[in-house]
């Protein structure tokens, strides 16, 4: 018996999948625990349009993390910090930090998460910042640390 599955299951496959399953299995287990429905056509439509649906909201996500992409590109931080002699810093510069300056200064908003530094910041200098806006999408932004005495 074909069945769609309405949630992730360990045996059969994922979420919108239409797997075969043994009747008894899908009548006395599947559909009472609401894990899947029957592969009626008028339910394959309804998956159809499901499935239209999630591709076109995959497609705009894509695209504004692109848009970020260009802005983020564009934006040079400058973070002034106190630093010891020879331009090493009082601890080190986090992501952080990095974001909550982003925030202020541009009005864009990015988890801290998804900005990753090569090596940790503890010395004066200029810097390249990857923000992971989506799994496609790899922004670069600019970062240079001043001394502020």
């Amino acid at each position: 018996m074909k069945v769609i599955l309405l949630q992730d299951d360990k045996t059969l496959g994922k979420k919108g999948e239409v797997v075969n399953a043994k009747e008894g299995y899908a009548r006395n287990f599947l559909f009472p625990k609401k894990v899947a429905i029957e592969a009626t056509p008028a339910n394959m439509k309804v998956l159809e349009n499901q499935k239209k649906l999630q591709e076109q909201k995959e497609q705009e996500i894509l695209a504004e993390a692109k848009k970020l992409e260009e802005e983020l590109v564009k934006i040079t931080l400058v973070i002034k910090t106190k630093s010891g002699e020879n331009g090493k810093l009082f601890g080190s510069i986090t992501t952080k930090e990095i974001a909550e300056l982003l925030k202020e200064t541009h009005n864009i908003d990015i988890d801290k998460r998804k900005l990753e530094l090569e090596d940790s910041i503890k010395s004066v200098g200029n810097y390249t910042v990857k923000a992971k806006l989506h799994t496609k999408v790899v922004a670069k932004l600019n970062v240079i640390v001043t001394n502020s005495n």
